[in-house]
């Protein structure tokens, strides 16, 4: 018995070798693309590097949306929320973990390849690529704007009215112009610094946002009813903060890319490191969500804004710190997110089009993609409502049940098994998630819209 194990792993052993083999097996102009390309472009990120970009990606604006969901949501209701999310999420992540090598010697370093390996070649773009951009570029767009808001909050306070008022599209426009720059970093590893500095900055501001909120003390006129006067205004605002807190918890859609920079071998895979990161980055998220969340709403009710930085405007100094501290933050989750998107967009010119690798082709492509998310941010800046809308329509498919799917075609547990069953539940909570945000996030937007000026 011992023998035929023995023989068992020397053969798994050497299976694993030659699928390393497979995967190096590459002609020398294949290998050049590889490591010009963003993501496979570098792989020796450690640990500690997958804490901060997952810190990053996920602990965006959207916490501070938070408070504003659970004054659409109440307590109750609010509080289950904010729970089931951040485990079922945590779940769905482990899972995509595990699945990055779980075909030996192969690295699935990109969602989208991921999907194909589950779905099929033709059908798993189809399924992961759409939803995947309209997540990344989504997200984009919506740090565009806050990035552009809490620049204005930030000059309107140090100003304390004696300055000129600014349009929001001018202060959109200073953002993006440090996007021109930074976009031009080559990898993931490459904005490991500038993803450091955001997520001390967003551990940071979700801090001050609490804390000041917290010294405020209960407003006087403090109102834990539903803004909404209509039954139905309550129901559509109600699935929008769904959506809300699901744009919250979108750390997913970078999840492969993140791990496919840490280096792996058959001994030490790289799910080892990357877990103990996610792990690491999820405390933070728990230590930035919960507070902010329940603090914001217990102190000022319905009456709190969809930003909570916006509401508070005292003490000054530290409001306007924190704003600052936002404008960070959302540079560096802004270029977490823009990555992926310049590795679909370069790997198609560079592998399907027969462009050469070229820091012009780098220069143009990045330079449009920055404009493009800048020009829609200043004509929609919504914030609630885009975070309701974007929220539901593609982030509830690529962080609640899109890994769940995947893991069973991929792993097949035994039906009515544990896992099985888990499964199913995070599917059917993810689909009525989809469908029920998006419908709230669209009203929101549309009632928005119609007190609203373009470029204003």
């Amino acid at each position: 018995m011992g023998t035929q194990d023995e023989q068992y792993s020397d053969n798994k052993f050497s299976d694993n070798k030659v699928n390393d083999r497979q995967v190096d097996n590459r002609t020398e102009k294949e290998k050049a693309i590889d490591a010009w390309l963003p993501i496979t472009g570098s792989r020796n990120a450690k640990w500690w590097y997958s804490a901060f970009h997952n810190v990053t990606a996920m602990v965006g604006a959207g916490v501070l949306s938070l408070p504003f969901a659970m004054s659409e949501l109440g307590w109750g209701p609010g509080v289950a929320v904010l729970v089931i999310s951040w485990v079922v999420t945590l779940y769905t992540l482990w899972q995509m973990v595990e699945m990055h090598e779980i075909v030996p010697g192969k690295r699935f370093d990109r969602y989208h390849e991921l999907g194909q390996h589950a779905f099929g070649e033709k059908l798993g773009l189809y399924i992961v690529v759409p939803q995947q951009l309209i997540v990344e570029v989504g997200v984009d767009i919506v740090y565009m704007v806050t990035g552009g808001k809490s620049l204005k909050k930030f000059h309107d306070l140090v100003c304390n009215d004696h300055c000129k008022d600014i349009k929001l599209t001018y202060f959109i426009m200073i953002f993006a112009s440090v996007h021109f720059v930074l976009s031009h970093l080559p990898n993931l590893n490459a904005i490991s610094g500038v993803s450091l500095a955001a997520a001390v900055m967003s551990l940071s501001y979700s801090t001050i946002a609490w804390t000041a909120a917290l010294k405020k003390g209960v407003q006087p006129d403090v109102d834990y009813g539903y803004k909404a006067k209509t039954t139905v205004g309550t129901v559509f605002n109600f699935f929008s903060a769904l959506g809300d807190v699901a744009f919250a918890y979108a750390g997913h859609n970078v999840v492969l890319e993140i791990q496919a920079t840490i280096p792996s071998t058959p001994e030490k895979p790289s799910k080892g490191p990357m877990w103990r990161g996610v792990i690491v980055a999820y405390i933070v998220v728990a230590i930035c969500y919960f507070p902010v969340a329940l603090i914001g709403y217990w102190v000022y009710g319905n009456s709190v804004d969809d930003n909570i930085l916006q509401t508070l405007n005292k003490p000054t100094w530290l409001i306007a710190m924190a704003n600052l501290m936002v404008v960070i933050h959302v540079i560096g989750s802004y270029q977490v997110y823009a990555m992926p998107v310049f590795d679909m967009i370069e790997t198609l010119l560079v592998k399907k089009l027969n462009f050469a690798p070229t820091f012009l082709l780098r220069f143009i492509t990045r330079n449009i993609y920055v404009a493009l998310t800048m020009f829609i941010g200043i004509c929609f800046p919504f914030f609630g409502g885009l975070l309701g809308f974007f929220g539901g329509f593609a982030f509830a498919p690529t962080t609640y049940f899109l890994p769940c799917i995947m893991w069973l075609s991929i792993c097949k547990p035994r039906r009515w098994s544990l896992s099985w069953i888990t499964n199913w539940i995070c599917i059917i909570l993810g689909v009525a998630l989809m469908i029920v945000s998006p419908i709230g996030g669209l009203r929101q937007i549309i009632v928005q819209a119609s007190t609203y000026e373009f470029f204003s």
